[in-house]
Formats: C-alpha cells, structure tokens, sequence
C-alpha cells in the first residue's frame, strides 16, 4: 500500500487529514477536478534536476515551473527536469508521477512555489493515481519546510 507511510508519518505527528478516493486520474489538474478541488490548492510535484542532485518543486496544479527561474533561485548552474527513469526507483513504494511533496521522506529537499503558501489547506497526490491527502497548510510546512519560492507561471 504506498500512501502507508505517509500516513504512518501524519498521524505519529498528530496531524488531521483527509484522504480523498477518487476514480483514476494522472494529472495534477485532473485529479483536482476528480477530487473537487481547485487547482490553486493541488499541488503537483515535478522532479528537477539541481546540478546533478535531484530535488522536489511543489507548485499548484494549474501553474508551470520556470526553469530559469527555479536555476537563479536556487543558485545552480544547470537545472533540469528529471526522467521517469531517473527518479522512479527514488520512490519504491508509490505510483511514478503520483508521489507526495515530502521529500523528507525520500531524502530531497523540496522548493515550494509561494502561491501555495497563500491557502489554508493542501491537497496532493498521496503515491497512487486514486487517492489525495488534504491537510492544513501549516501542518504541512511545519513537516516539511520548504524553500518557498517563486518559480512558477
């Protein structure tokens, strides 16, 4: 089951969340709409590349990272997207493209587009293609803190 340790996680730190079944859907703005949440609140994560050193961008689902952006936030000299393949076997217990923006679990560090911070609540992809976790936004970067940024369009 590979949303169980990110529960397991949640609920050691006493956090309250909802989980969200809904019907397959493999994108962040699909699964929004699947779930009956706005795009804004979604939060996608795209793997990037940071000189060599994978990290997590955690941006709204109905935003896009900038690259260039992300590279002179960031201080790296080159910056890229990361392969299915580069990063699958990073995440052995979820879905590829369904894993959840904590890359504390997985030993990445996460880069959070500033418009996320702006809502209350998060909502993202829990490691399968049919299920969400939405939690308090503050909960959320309490646990995780990001590096909020703005990287994004």
């Amino acid at each position: 089951m590979p949303v169980r340790k990110l529960k397991e996680f949640l609920d050691r730190e006493k956090v309250k969340y909802v989980s969200i079944v809904h019907s397959p859907a493999y994108t962040a703005q699909e699964v929004a709409q699947s779930a009956h949440i706005t795009g804004r609140e979604m939060a996608k994560v795209v793997i990037v590349e940071l000189d060599g050193r994978m990290a997590m961008a955690v941006l709204p689902a109905n935003r896009k990272v900038v690259l260039q952006e992300l590279r002179e936030l960031t201080g790296s000299e080159e910056v890229k997207f990361a392969s299915e393949a580069e990063f699958r076997q990073q995440f052995p217990d979820c879905e590829t493209g369904a894993m959840p923006p904590f890359g504390n679990l997985y030993g990445m560090d996460v880069y959070m587009a500033q418009a996320l911070s702006e809502n209350d609540q998060i909502a993202f992809n829990a490691g399968t293609h049919t299920e969400i976790i939405k939690m308090a936004f503050l909960d959320f970067d309490r646990l995780v803190q990001p590096k909020v940024i703005s990287f994004t369009n």
